[in-house]
């Protein structure tokens, strides 16, 4: 009978031995070459964000994946305000619309802020507004800019629009930035905004500065216009988005805080247009009205009574910095605000002053 353990090249010591015995050390291996390459990675980006850094060409969080926004709340970190008594919203007409120097000349005691944030839909500005004032608690009067395009894209806009616990540590908690860099990564819009941020924050780029003043505004076209009125026409007030504007006022009535109201002046070029009779701005201005009655909150049409002229505009709907002071007189002038500020509202302006 033949004997295995005999057979020629197959040692006596290896009968019986498991196939298995070179798989440990496999194994161990790849987890090494796995955690050494996920460490190399990590090193390399966080290098390339340190020599972003060190160029000046670093941008913001993605927090909310748009360079202005993120912008504002990295400004908001760097500069927080101190204890504000009136604050300022709404999208990029209140941002770029509102010189806190000419608000303070006016009325002395007032502590403004603004908390506009560009490309917002009226809910979203809802959500922020609660979110600034869940911060400061100071605020009596809120004012609210804003143009018809904010009141168009309620229904496919997300309300929350940012992430309230993470944007409070980075804003208010001055958490390390590192760590939203990896949390929100985006390589897409890391290299493009690292290729722009450098002129935005400059204020080199002239059609999209992000330049902050002390108030949290943003100063536009100093000496110049963008050259076309960029913004077509616009569909009526959607139904969802004045729901929003009621909410927002009733919760802010409800709080025992003003509410003010401003419709953003508009380029007559724009109005020759697509509103040549007036109708569309009449039917807005109705809906805004009927969507604040019963809530104390106080309505100013700008485009009835405001100054501004069509030089004065660097597109359709937003004002050349150097016409932000008189058209912040004249929105003083609308709500009486030279006689003070932290009323409770009782009244409702319908054309200015």
């Amino acid at each position: 009978m033949h004997d295995p353990s005999k057979s020629p090249g197959i040692p006596a010591a290896d009968k019986g031995a498991p196939a298995t015995t070179a798989i440990a050390p496999t194994w161990r291996s790849y987890l090494a070459a796995f955690l050494g390459s996920l460490a190399a990675m990590f090193a390399l980006f966080y290098g390339a964000l340190l020599g972003l850094s060190a160029t000046g060409n670093l941008p913001p969080p993605a927090l909310t994946n748009s360079l202005c926004i993120d912008e504002k709340f990295a400004s908001m970190r760097q500069h927080r305000p101190e204890a504000p008594n009136m604050l300022v919203v709404g999208s990029s007409v209140a941002w770029r619309h509102f010189d806190g120097d000419t608000m303070r000349r006016a009325a002395p005691e007032a502590v403004p802020f603004n908390g506009g944030m560009c490309g917002r839909s009226i809910n979203q500005t809802g959500y922020a507004t609660e979110w600034l004032l869940g911060h400061f608690k100071t605020v009596r009067d809120v004012l609210l800019i804003a143009s018809p395009q904010d009141f168009n894209s309620c229904p496919t806009s997300s309300t929350a629009f940012f992430d309230r616990t993470d944007v409070d540590d980075y804003v208010f908690g001055r958490s390390t930035p590192w760590l939203f860099y990896t949390r929100y990564f985006s390589m897409v819009s890391l290299v493009r905004n690292a290729l722009s941020i450098a002129g935005k924050r400059s204020g080199a780029d002239r059609n999209d500065p992000l330049v902050f003043d002390r108030y949290g505004s943003g100063p536009l076209g100093g000496d110049g216009v963008r050259g076309t009125l960029l913004y077509g026409k616009v569909a009526e007030a959607d139904p969802a988005c004045l729901e929003a504007l009621s909410q927002l006022a009733a919760k802010l009535r409800q709080d025992g805080r003003r509410f003010m109201v401003v419709s953003t002046p508009i380029h007559p070029e724009w109005k020759r247009l697509h509103d040549p009779a007036g109708e569309y701005l009449a039917r807005f201005n109705a809906a805004l009205q009927t969507a604040l009655a019963g809530s104390g909150a106080e309505y100013w049409d700008s485009n009835s009574s405001s100054s501004v002229e069509a030089s004065d505009f660097f597109d359709a709907i937003h004002l050349r910095w150097a016409a932000v002071p008189e058209f912040t007189g004249d929105l003083v002038k609308a709500f009486h605000l030279d006689r003070g500020v932290a009323g409770v509202a009782t009244a409702t302006v319908q054309g200015g002053a």
